[in-house]
């Protein structure tokens, strides 16, 4: 029978899990000091730093007034990392993020050199602001850096700091003027997150906090080289081989042209996940499972981060959108049609 237990705990060095113990901590003190500056929103700040912890990028979605460019400026302030913020409008244009080259003269030898001046990208954490507000020129510039870490002027390439993530932010609402992400580009984050409204009783105290004297003091909990060494112990995370398969048929399952997808993908969905989005699935549930303080990722795990992994990934036919259904509505769908075996079989 399948089961869920873990392989065998010898699969982790002694100092793994030492190292996986002090992240639990630091990821409760990193909550901790999250919450004096942002009220609820507790999903998306766990997803937030698995997307870090999984060397991986992000992309935010929710309407404005939501704090995520406040969310992410404050991660940064936590994890002690240097930070920049790029207003992504109509005129940006590459160079503005990458950095260019420019002539200067050398006074003691009177020749003229050519000389990189480095661009805001040239950080560990980069925030996109509106990243859908820039021509596709601009949005594509941050593809080789996103998935190679490092950039590209004329004959040189120049390696980006380590650690290096893209969190980026979009407006659902407002379109016009605006220059959506393609498919290929929304591939390259790992999570789409969906920052929603804040309850009734968050929202009060959210009012109480802007609109009075409060001011939150924000303290370090991680370095850039921990943060380096726990994205190496999350790779090392053991997964037993139906889990592994259980995040392969979820991302296979998504596709209308496979011969075992259920009907209402065939009905509702045009094109589905990629071979990206299990290795996502994986990789997110292992991040999950050492936050928890546990040695070996399961089932549940990757059922918890499929809607994050896949609801970018996942593209609903014409049908599917006149009768209200979304991408997260497929992905419900899929979560309650394959159960893992384990559950099944209780």
């Amino acid at each position: 029978m399948a089961t869920d237990a873990p392989p065998s705990e010898t699969e982790l060095a002694g100092s793994d899990k030492e190292t996986i113990e002090e992240l639990k901590q630091a990821y409760a003190d990193m909550t901790a000091q999250l919450e004096r500056v942002i009220v609820g929103q507790n999903d998306v700040i766990e997803q937030l730093l698995v997307a870090i912890f999984c060397r991986a990028h992000a992309l935010l979605v929710g309407v404005p007034g939501l704090a995520k460019t406040l969310l992410v400026s404050t991660v940064s302030d936590v994890l002690d990392l240097s930070f920049k913020r790029i207003q992504f409008t109509p005129d940006l244009m590459p160079a503005d993020i990458t950095g260019t080259e420019v002539l200067e003269e050398d006074h003691t030898t009177g020749k003229r050199i050519f000389k990189f001046v480095r661009g805001p990208i040239f950080a560990n954490m980069i925030l996109a602001d509106e990243i859908n507000r820039t021509p596709p020129k601009t949005q594509a510039a941050l593809l080789e850096a996103m998935q190679e870490h490092h950039v590209t002027i004329g004959e040189e390439t120049y390696p980006l700091p380590e650690p290096f993530f893209v969190l980026a932010t979009q407006n659902p609402i407002e379109q016009e003027g605006t220059y959506p992400l393609p498919e290929a580009q929304l591939d390259r984050f790992m999570f789409n997150i969906r920052v929603n409204y804040p309850s009734a009783q968050e929202e009060v105290q959210i009012i109480k906090r802007v609109s009075g004297t409060y001011k939150a003091k924000i303290e370090k909990q991680l370095t850039a080289e921990k943060v380096l060494r726990l994205q190496e112990v999350v790779r090392r995370v053991p997964v037993a081989d139906h889990v592994v398969e259980y995040a392969a048929q979820l991302a296979r399952a998504s596709r209308p042209k496979e011969d075992d997808a259920p009907d209402f993908v065939k009905e509702l969905v045009s094109w589905g996940a990629g071979p990206r989005a299990g290795i996502y699935l994986i990789l997110a549930a292992k991040a999950r499972a050492i936050l928890q303080a546990r040695f070996h990722a399961t089932t549940a795990d990757v059922r918890a981060v499929a809607h994050p992994v896949l609801r970018h990934r996942i593209i609903t036919t014409f049908n599917a959108e006149a009768a209200g259904v979304s991408s997260d509505d497929v992905v419900s769908m899929l979560i309650e049609q394959f159960q893992p075996k384990a559950e099944l079989e209780v």
